[in-house]
């Protein structure tokens, strides 16, 4: 069974702590709506099927799948360093190295990769409160 952000964390969220989840979804959005529609040297770019893969490969990572995503855009969108730095800061950030972050994207803005990291740890920190969420409310019922 499904257990989203969307359909279900945020209501019980809000339910155990007024206002908190509005806080949280709106914080989420921010940084998934972030962009300056640039890739590298190209301007004007819709960077939001980029953007969704990086998200869902995160939540991917931590066992969330969702079935109305293709995972092949993962594939396609998400070259093989920038997947390894991903699961690397997501699952075990004491790992993290300069030479990693500097391996992936190297034609891309600094910035551009700031983002990829704001991504990635607000995925991940929504993916900690899908399962936290989910217990309380099997507890629940």
């Amino acid at each position: 069974q499904d257990y989203t952000w969307e359909d279900h964390g945020y209501s019980l969220i809000n339910r155990l702590y007024p206002d908190v989840g509005q806080l949280l979804d709106e914080k989420f959005q921010i940084v998934y709506n972030l962009t300056y529609n640039t890739v590298a040297m190209h301007c004007g770019v819709d960077t939001s099927m980029l953007r969704r893969a990086i998200w869902n490969y995160v939540h991917c990572v931590f066992g969330i799948r969702y079935d109305d995503y293709d995972y092949g855009e993962v594939n396609q969108l998400l070259e093989r360093s920038l997947k390894i730095y991903i699961k690397t800061v997501a699952c075990y950030p004491e790992k993290t190295t300069k030479r990693m972050y500097a391996q992936f994207w190297r034609h891309f803005k600094h910035s551009e990769k700031v983002h990829i990291n704001l991504l990635l740890l607000e995925a991940r920190m929504q993916a900690a409160l899908l399962y936290a969420l989910r217990a309380v409310t099997r507890y629940m019922t």
